[in-house]
């Protein structure tokens, strides 16, 4: 299952360090090829770890998953 995953392209987010590289000091929950994002075949469907819903308004106590939105919203508005 995980070689048809990568095989696709299903793995749309990954846990890496600052500069992007994979980082078992940078996966927090020890992942398998440190996959932190998935999508589904049709490529309309992604279920994330990081729980970027959690860290989207300063009232929360953070912002900073709220690029993952702005991105996903950007890139609707290209198609």
């Amino acid at each position: 299952m995980l070689a048809t995953i990568e095989a696709n392209r299903q793995v749309i987010l990954r846990y890496t360090d600052p500069q992007g590289r994979v980082d078992e000091n940078w996966n927090p929950n020890g992942s398998v090829n440190a996959i932190a994002g998935l999508c589904n075949e049709s490529r309309n469907v992604v279920g994330m770890m990081p729980h970027p819903e959690r860290a989207c308004e300063a009232l929360l106590g953070g912002v900073d998953g709220r690029a993952i939105f702005e991105s996903i919203v950007s890139a609707m508005a290209l198609r």
